[in-house]
């Protein structure tokens, strides 16, 4: 029968029901229940089962159970497959790991019913992912060899071992003698560096003391040194819809808390201010971009190569004219002619001449810098450098250089040649060439200085701009760790978005043609330290559009090779996603062949509470407001580039009359004005995105958001009945059950429970008896009335069921704060959207 479906091979029985560690439950009961929201409650830990049943009523007649048998039957094979096939894969296991479930049921419009499975999951992508980019960071700096550990796929093996990062404390190490104020420079930049690595070591030490089962991170630990990378609070909150004529279907929401540095707190605001604050004080400097720096390492290998070339091939020629042998004299002048032409063509590369310019547009005509080795430098144009080392020619030629000058030949070159010199008259060849060649070596001297010079600038400029004029050490710090809690999210959505639309061609295409669109939903307010968390969080989401994700086959179908790996530089992160070998195979071509997945990441920001409240009358929720302008216009631009490449894609034709209501709403003066984020996860969900959800630490009012979101999906999309829309939002966010509830938990026959009170608990534990139960269920009260040891033991066990009858929210408040309650209080309520409420006794 229908609980057959749920036994493994060879533990099947002719029992209705499924032994449940020590309790039974019935299938076909569920699915017959006349309880408008019975729950079923499964919990899952690294692959084990341990499963229970509340909440269920059964008072068919046994003459209709034929025809129920026949209508619930498609529902019980989905619950089957979904639960058994689909959720303990490799990939699944790779990604999601201590699951909560709960499972639900409510009736339609048309008076039938809805099966809901509402799922929490950690990850272990909390600690992995923040692991491997503290691994990348330092040996980005440092060059030091960092390894992964076995999370690259065998299709990119050339990445396994890490030989692409940047050695950017080596490059400026190498660049030799350097004048007194571009050697502070080079100081800076090697302090800087090595105080990040330093503290990036520590951390990753500390992180590899962590096992897999202990990367969840409380919100009461979300200011701790060590786990500044991990986020806060994060899971997968996953549901399951499935009617009586259709296949389940899945939506996703990320929960976790707003990617901000609690450690070091918000006292003088977020990365916004911090960063826009620091910019200000570095205006009129010239930056060179990575790819620049690269090339200007290979200019100076190339002109370190050449020059010493021209110049043995200068002695040469003289040496060969005391031989009087015209033919060898002739070979050796074409020879020099060729090299000096090669050396002349390098010197033509438009970088070298960029960077001139550079040296010559700088402002160093005010004030002095100190620099991290305690030299104070005069930054005057005018000042004497008598010592010439690097850099100090180039600042005494640039007040008269001239662009066009530059790109000539190193020198003119006479016409010469052994037959004109023959005459008795004409003095020797050595002689004759003397003169030339010292003035061609002088000529490649001085351009190969400048050269050097030139490119030493570029590549000082860019390891500036890429470490001390990012911030100081904290403001790096800072914006590293959020960008690693937003990072660790958003890879998490995408597996999963990934997973489900493996099947799913259009998507796939979309993903190599366009990319994914991640949006991210926050009620964090604009009022005290949640401001600094805004700044924080908008610096972060913005950092992951540097983020690419690329498909990679695994070698092995083992969860632990299956796990994400990380890999590029700050900025150019790639992420790669392996997938086994059979599902690799299936993908389209241009993902097979490593087409990067770019990333579109979106943040909308509404707050709900009271602090929002007193911004609105005290404060300035301009931010709020600028920030989501700007992502609606991003948003619009995804949208625009979708529709372009993918007009036929499933849901695009509902697109432009979400985006109208999304204009609508961004342009409504209205406070505390959630319908644009109902409005942005609507439209985020009809080009197949990410979504992911945070407030302070995800457990209070990222709740109501995300059980809220979840009901309105059942509304819009699956016909929920209005009148059981407050029954389903308050089951989702229920707290206990009632006595009546409890006492059902313990029914025998095969565990079919009875459904019983809705409403308080009942004033005495005789009213609870007399309550009318299905036929053939035996309450065992009388029985344990007999002993008062018995009688003291139910009770024990009852309050833990009544402890444990929650709905997925409050698990993760226990998890988080050691308690059942949301963290409001009535007063604090009376701020709320009336929608974001929780139901009564389970805040306080």
């Amino acid at each position: 029968m229908a609980a057959e479906r749920f036994c493994p091979q060879g533990e099947r029985s002719s029992s209705t029901g499924k032994r449940l560690r020590g309790f039974t439950s019935s299938v076909r009961d569920f699915l017959r229940s006349k309880e408008p929201h019975p729950c079923l409650d499964f919990r899952t830990m690294n692959a084990v089962s341990k499963e229970k049943t509340t909440h269920l009523q059964v008072e068919e007649d046994e003459e209709d159970e034929a025809a129920h048998e026949d209508q619930s039957l498609p529902l019980r094979d989905y619950l089957h497959t979904s639960v058994h096939d689909k959720e303990n894969s490799p990939m699944m296991r790779a990604v999601l790991y201590g699951q909560v479930c709960k499972v639900y049921r409510f009736q339609t419009d048309d008076h039938r019913w809805l099966l809901v499975r509402e799922q929490m999951s950690e990850t272990p992508l909390s600690l992995t992912l923040p692991k491997q980019l503290l691994s990348v960071l330092i040996h980005e700096h440092t060059g030091r060899c960092v390894c992964f550990h076995g999370n690259m796929s065998s299709s990119s093996a050339q990445h396994q071992s890490v030989i692409t990062f940047i050695f950017r404390v080596q490059e400026v190490k190498e660049l030799g003698d350097l004048s007194p104020h571009w050697d502070g420079v080079r100081h800076d930049v090697i302090s800087h560096c090595n105080l990040l690595t330093g503290c990036y070591q520590e951390m990753l030490d500390e992180l590899d003391k962590l096992s897999a089962s202990s990367c969840f991170k409380s919100s009461r630990r979300k200011s701790d040194k060590h786990l500044q990378f991990v986020p806060t609070n994060l899971h997968s909150q996953r549901m399951e819809v499935t009617g009586p004529d259709s296949p389940g279907v899945w939506y996703e929401v990320i929960t976790f808390g707003a990617p901000a540095d609690h450690h070091q707190s918000f006292k003088h605001g977020g990365l916004k201010r911090l960063l826009n604050k620091h910019r200000k004080q570095g205006d009129g400097c010239v930056y060179f971009s990575r790819e620049e720096s690269s090339r200007a390492k290979r200019l100076l290998a190339g002109l370190a190569q050449l020059q010493p070339q021209v110049f043995g091939l200068a002695e040469e020629l003289l040496s060969i004219s005391l031989e009087l042998d015209a033919t060898r004299l002739q070979d050796a002048l074409i020879s020099l002619t060729q090299k000096t032409e090669l050396f002349a063509h390098t010197l033509k590369d438009e970088l070298i001449r960029n960077g001139l310019l550079a040296i010559h547009k700088q402002d160093m005509s005010s004030g002095s810098h100190a620099h991290s080795n305690g030299l104070l430098c005069d930054l005057s144009a005018n000042q004497d450098v008598q010592s010439s080392p690097m850099l100090e020619g180039v600042c005494q030629w640039d007040s008269e250089y001239n662009e066009e000058e530059w790109g000539r030949e190193p020198c003119p070159q006479e016409e010469w040649s052994p037959e004109a010199s023959q005459s008795p008259a004409a003095p020797s060849w050595q002689e004759q060439l003397v003169p030339p060649v010292v003035t061609l070596r002088d000529c490649v001297r001085e351009a190969a200085a400048k050269a050097r010079a030139s490119m030493s600038f570029v590549i000082l400029q860019e390891a500036m701009a890429a470490t001390v004029v990012q911030g100081t050490e904290q403001i790096i710090k800072r914006r590293h760790a959020v960008f690693s809690q937003a990072l660790s999210a958003a890879a998490c959505g995408f597996l999963l978005k990934l997973y489900g639309g493996l099947e799913d061609p259009l998507f796939l295409q979309q993903l190599h043609s366009v990319g994914i669109l991640v949006q991210f939903e926050s009620l964090l307010s604009t009022y005290g330290e949640e401001v600094g968390m805004l700044e924080d969080m908008e610096v972060g989401v913005a950092d992951l559009s540097g983020v690419t994700f690329v498909v990679t086959e695994a070698r092995t179908d083992r969860p632990e090779d299956l796990q994400p790996g990380l890999r590029g530089a700050w900025g150019s992160l790639v992420v790669e996603v392996p997938l086994p070998s059979e599902t690799f195979e299936a993908l389209p071509r241009e993902l097979k062949e490593g087409r990067l997945i770019r990333v579109h990441p979106v943040l909308f920001s509404i707050g709900i509470n009271q602090h929002q409240s007193l911004a609105e009358r005290l404060g300035d929720r301009s931010p709020q407001q600028r920030l989501n302008q700007q992502s609606g216009e991003r948003l619009r631009g995804y949208c625009h580039a979708l529709t372009d490449h993918l007009p036929h894609l499933a849901g695009l034709q509902s697109l432009p009359d979400l985006l109208s209501s999304l204009d609508h709403s961004l342009g409504t003066r209205k406070r505390k004005n959630v319908k644009v984020l109902w409005s942005a996860a609507g439209v985020c969900r009809a080009v197949n995105g990410i979504r992911l959800t945070s407030c302070k630490s995800a457990k209070d009012r990222t709740s109501m958001s995300v059980t809220l979101e979840q009901c309105m999906l059942l509304l819009d999309r699956h016909a929920l009945s209005r009148e059981h829309f407050s029954r389903a939002l308050d089951a989702m966010r229920r707290s206990r059950l009632s006595w009546g509830q409890v006492l059902g938990c313990y029914a025998q026959s095969g565990f079919r429970v009875c459904a019983l009170d809705l409403g308080g608990p009942p004033s005495g534990l005789q009213q609870s008896v007399a309550l009318k139960a299905p036929r053939r269920h035996l309450y065992p009260v009388a029985f344990l009335l007999v002993t008062s040891h018995l009688l003291v033991l139910w009770l024990i066990f009852s309050l833990i069921i009544l402890l444990e009858c929650d709905g997925c929210r409050m698990e993760n408040v226990q998890k988080n704060m050691g308690c059942r309650k949301f963290s409001f209080s009535s007063v604090q309520l009376l701020a709320f959207p009336k929608l974001y409420w929780p139901p009564e006794g389970s805040f306080g």
